[in-house]
């Protein structure tokens, strides 16, 4: 493949094109992009962006405003009292509707060690070997060469500088070909998202003048197992609680006071045990209260191609929970999971005590029928029927010696679910616009078990929201090795250029 001829970053114009490019056209689009698009995911994602270190973060904002001033667009910062939001604008000639896209910048840490590459922050090209291992290629042969399969390694490649550097890329392309679309333009950049947007969903009521907008737009998450193209109309929510049991003052001489002194790990074990069945159920009364699937629904979700065998083949699962049918069945219910615990030592640093304390970690992924408030005062009353006394802080030694059992609690809510009507006229909207690049139908999924920032935007502007992902699901996304594969970055351009030059005045909507 040969490197196209680029201005100032910028694509020469391209004569000829509809104002609703056909999928060759988009598809030319793409390809005249190419190398374009590549510069820009190289440049984005050799920035660190770890949001503890907020001069990271500096550096990435201030290098999204020069790149919206690049392009002609209105950009300011919104305080938030902490690090910043960026909101960018762009404003179309007569138009009545405007779509409000979500994209954030910030990543996960990094553990250098766990990386096969010298830094996350140097983007590595690699192949993949036959024996499933990745190699580093030299990123000079992407100047001739293109193979989809070949995969760039580098930290936010996928979560979430690719899909915007997809963004600028679609954009410097249609504005290249003389195209422009119909509708007016608000992006938001998220730099805490990876610290669960603390200070977002106040800074959303705040500035709801701001970002009113008729629907938004989520460029973030993995494409569906198939890697086909996908429309995600929902997320889960998230909240999160950490239990505390306590046994002696001090850890104890295990032979000593073992059998005499209740063990704290124990203890914990036994609650958190209680929770749940065999079969991964949670037990606790009324958890599940108001998810009732209709038989239209479960022909929904039944309508997902997923492999179910492949994915408990690729996670090692002899079995899986039988909280739903399906996975799909399985992530439109709120979850309890215990993502850490800890008491005591272990390994080479174990010790014969009977420990002080033992903590567990616990996250609840939330659905829109389900109340966070509700869930943790259900857990609350389940505890309580344990034995427990609840606290909020560590005992004094007057609550040690008047209650048997104690344990404190600490719980907090990031934000809610939200779920999108798959009717929606957004939803068509972004299926004919899908259908263009394509010429197939995308896969729907009713809502994905990941969570996103995404409710309090839902909430404060009234507005439909629906996610476009683009990266591919093997992506390692918070995890070292973290890689975005290239068929899915060229594809995400041709995604993004589909829905950038689909008509969005309501005359314009195909409808059913």
């Amino acid at each position: 493949m040969k490197k196209p001829l680029l201005l100032l970053g910028l694509l020469i114009p391209i004569l000829g094109y509809s104002q609703t490019p056909t999928q060759k056209q988009l598809e030319e689009l793409t390809t005249q992009s190419w190398h374009h698009g590549l510069d820009l995911l190289k440049e984005i994602v050799s920035m660190p962006n770890d949001a503890t270190f907020p001069e990271q973060i500096e550096v990435n904002i201030a290098w999204c405003e020069d790149q919206f001033s690049k392009r002609n667009w209105t950009s300011e910062r919104l305080d938030t009292g902490g690090i910043p939001l960026l909101l960018a604008e762009k404003k179309e000639p007569n138009a009545t509707k405007t779509a409000l896209l979500y994209f954030h910048i910030d990543g996960q840490a990094v553990d250098l060690s766990k990386w096969n590459q010298e830094s996350p922050y140097k983007p590595e090209l690699k192949s993949q070997e036959k024996g499933g291992d990745w190699k580093s290629i030299p990123m000079s042969l992407l100047d001739e060469e293109y193979d989809p399969d070949w995969r760039i390694f580098a930290r936010s490649s996928s979560d979430d500088k690719g899909p915007f550097a997809m963004f600028l890329t679609a954009w410097d392309a249609m504005i290249g070909a003389n195209l422009s679309p119909d509708y007016n333009i608000k992006i938001i950049l998220d730099f805490e998202e990876e610290q669960g947007s603390p200070l977002l969903p106040a800074a959303v009521s705040k500035y709801k003048n701001e970002l009113a907008s008729d629907m938004m737009l989520i460029m973030d998450g993995p494409r569906h197992t198939s890697n086909l193209p996908t429309l995600s109309y929902g997320a889960r929510g998230i909240s999160q609680m950490t239990l505390t049991t306590y046994g002696p003052k001090t850890p104890q001489h295990s032979g000593h006071y073992g059998n005499y002194a209740p063990n704290p790990a124990f203890l914990l074990a036994q609650l958190l045990a209680s929770m749940k069945d065999e079969e991964g159920r949670v037990i606790i009364p009324e958890f599940y209260d108001g998810i009732n699937l209709t038989q239209a629904e479960k022909e929904i979700l039944k309508s997902v191609p997923d492999d179910e065998i492949a994915i408990q083949n690729r996670l090692g699962l002899g079995r899986t929970d039988k909280v739903g049918n399906t996975y799909q069945e399985s992530i439109q219910y709120p979850s309890l999971n215990i993502r850490g615990m800890e008491s005591a030592w272990v390994g080479s640093e174990a010790r014969t005590i009977v420990p002080a304390t033992a903590l567990a970690e616990i996250d609840m992924r939330l659905v829109p029928e389900s109340d966070p408030v509700r869930l943790f005062e259900l857990i609350k009353e389940h505890i309580k029927e344990q034995g427990f006394q609840i606290l909020d802080h560590d005992p004094s030694d007057e609550e040690r010696m008047k209650y048997p059992k104690i344990v404190k609690m600490d719980y907090s809510i990031s934000y809610q679910a939200f779920r999108t009507p798959m009717d929606s006229e957004t939803g068509e909207w972004l299926r004919t616009a899908m259908r263009r690049a394509f010429d197939e139908e995308p896969i729907q999924i009713r809502i994905s078990g990941g969570s996103i920032p995404i409710s309090p935007f839902v909430d404060a502007l009234g507005i439909p929201a629906v996610t476009i992902p683009t990266v591919n699901a093997d992506n390692n996304q918070h995890s070292p090795n973290e890689n975005i594969r290239l068929g899915n970055y060229r594809e995400g351009i041709k995604t993004i250029l589909s829905i950038l030059t689909q008509p969005l005045e309501p005359k314009s909507i195909e409808k059913k």
